[in-house]
């Protein structure tokens, strides 16, 4: 097959028979990529085509590209800035590298198929995504209620222009003439032909605005979203509450420090404060406190602070020193004679309700103390206990109720074996009475000396009947009793004694008995008999028998029963 010249070839393609063109389609590349531009999307097969021609048509006017003809190599006729940057793909589409702004236009495919030439143009769009998004000219601070500048977003070498979207917060912003106001701009570069994006946006801030996030961001035409880096802003804005904090203990009371704390909402906040400390006003300069050292009950009142700039803008609080002091009379160590009377007076200055409670050696009473007439009991440690809310306040004393002993009883009682006796003394007496007997004796027993009183035991074994006496004695007096005590031989014999006693007192009531008895039969008897006498008289006389009869059975059942009871 022989090669056709390239004027051979046109005047082929001019020549030929019929001539058909298809419909334009539109093929999207992007800046700096390889573009595949299609010829005729595979439609007529390459082993059909005699010759395929690749030309362009753009700003810069109509050129050839390349040629290849059935069978043979493809042939570059591009002769400027396409060349060496065109290829032919083997289903016969164009390859453009390395894309450029200015290859935007049409591109023609060009095929001789049999006795027919067909073209196939297509559309070259160039999509470039901007470079980046930043935000410029940023506004050191934005005040609120004042439109200002807060920036400029910048969209650089776009194509087609970027469209840039302002944010807050991630928020889309909408300009509506008032708080938000957004201006853009576009400049095209005349040698790339490249567009750049500035838009600038004029915010009015409000105090709900502070460390909000502010940003921008363009969704581009060829579906790639940027978005810059978040920016804040610091929101200056006038003091328009202050308030007054009151640093302090909880209860605040007499001798504790008190810090008045002074808090303003302003941006920057204010440096410089009047405290009105009553009668007085303290201006304080580059802090918002006051210390109060060592306040009073004279201390409580209002207290206020206000800005030094702005007078009318204050904040007012009320202090109130708590205090309770109690008084009481007598204190400390008191001692004093059983019988005499012992007045208390506690007196309490309180700011407020309090409640008293008392004590008697750590035990809890159940009203306060009354001494009318004293006695040993009432000796121990006394404390009351004032309370106010959290406060506290105590006061004791130590009464000592002092007197000579007294014994109160001096008892004895048998051991339980029978063969000692226990003697017994209590006594009462302050301070502790020593206790002596007049005899020797063992097991000697006392009690723990207690409100006064103390018990004292001894053991004896009494050969001999005795008077025993029992001593108690003090720095204020002597006490002493006797109590008799006889001997174990002694009682012994008496024990005997009250049982023969007892048997003979027995045997008098039995014979009694039986000499009654005696007695009632020999009556009995006697009756009897002077019954039988009264019975021939009356015969003598005439009297019935019947009645007689009747008689004598009477007297019969009476001497029975006397009988029966003498038996008994």
């Amino acid at each position: 097959m022989h090669l056709l010249s390239a004027s051979c070839v046109s005047a082929l393609l001019f020549t030929a028979l019929f001539y058909k063109v298809s419909g334009l389609e539109t093929v999207i590349g992007l800046y700096g990529d390889t573009l595949e531009i299609p010829c005729n999307n595979g439609a007529i097969k390459a082993e059909d085509v005699f010759i395929l021609k690749w030309k362009y048509d753009n700003k810069k006017g109509p050129g050839d590209l390349l040629v290849k003809q059935k069978n043979q190599n493809v042939s570059i006729s591009a002769t400027d800035e396409y060349k060496g940057r065109v290829s032919l793909a083997a289903n016969s589409s164009l390859l453009l590298s390395a894309a450029e702004l200015s290859d935007q236009g049409t591109f023609t495919c060009m095929m001789v198929v049999g006795a027919d030439i067909v073209e196939y143009p297509v559309n070259v769009v160039i999509y470039k995504t901007p470079a980046g998004l930043e935000i410029k000219d940023k506004a050191e601070e934005l005040e609120i209620g004042k439109l200002t500048k807060l920036g400029t977003c910048v969209a650089k070498d776009a194509n087609p222009a970027a469209n840039i979207t302002w944010l807050k917060n991630n928020n889309p912003l909408v300009a509506d003439g008032k708080g938000v106001s957004i201006q853009a701009t576009v400049l095209v570069d005349p040698a790339t032909g490249l567009s750049t994006t500035t838009s600038m946006l004029e915010y009015s801030a409000e105090k709900e605005d502070t460390d909000a996030q502010f940003s921008c961001s363009s969704q581009h035409t060829a579906g790639t979203e940027l978005a810059s880096s978040p920016v804040t802003f610091s929101i200056t804005y006038s003091t328009e509450n202050i308030v007054l904090q009151v640093i302090a203990q909880d209860p605040l009371v007499e001798g504790d420090s008190v810090t008045l704390k002074c808090v303003a909402d302003g941006n920057p906040a204010p440096t410089s404060f009047n405290f009105h400390l009553k009668d007085e006003v303290v201006k304080v300069e580059n802090t918002n406190s006051y210390t109060i050292t060592n306040v009073s009950r004279d201390s409580s009142g209002k207290y206020k602070c206000s800005l030094v700039d702005n007078p009318t803008m204050e904040a007012t609080e009320d202090i109130i020193v708590q205090y309770l002091d109690i008084n009481l009379s007598p204190s400390g160590d008191i001692v004093k004679s059983a019988g005499e009377t012992l007045d208390l007076n506690l007196q309490i200055d309180a700011s407020s309700d309090s409640k008293t409670f008392w004590t008697k050696d750590n035990l809890k009473l159940d009203k306060e103390p009354k001494f009318s007439k004293l006695t040993y009991s009432d000796s121990g440690r006394y404390e009351c206990e004032v309370t106010m809310d959290l406060l506290s306040r105590k006061a004791s004393f130590e009464l000592a109720v002092e007197g000579a002993p007294v014994i109160k009883h001096l008892t004895k009682q048998l051991g339980g074996d029978g063969k000692h006796k226990v003697l017994i003394c209590e006594a009462e007496g302050s301070p502790k009475p020593a206790v002596s007997w007049s005899i020797n004796g063992t097991s000697l027993d006392e009690s723990p000396f207690v409100n006064g009183k103390i018990t004292h035991k001894i053991t004896v074994v009494p050969s001999a009947n005795l008077t025993v006496s029992c001593t108690v004695s003090n720095e204020f007096g002597v006490d002493t009793r006797a109590i008799n005590v006889s001997s174990l031989i002694e009682e012994v014999r008496m024990d005997k004694q009250d049982t023969a006693d007892d048997s003979d007192k027995t045997k008098l009531v039995v014979g009694v008995v039986v000499g009654l008895l005696v007695a009632a039969i020999v009556i009995g008897v006697s009756y009897l008999v002077y019954s039988k006498k009264s019975k021939q008289g009356s015969w003598k006389t005439g009297e019935k028998e019947d009645g007689s009869s009747e008689e004598e059975k009477k007297l019969e059942e009476k001497v029975e029963e006397n009988s029966q009871k003498a038996e008994v």
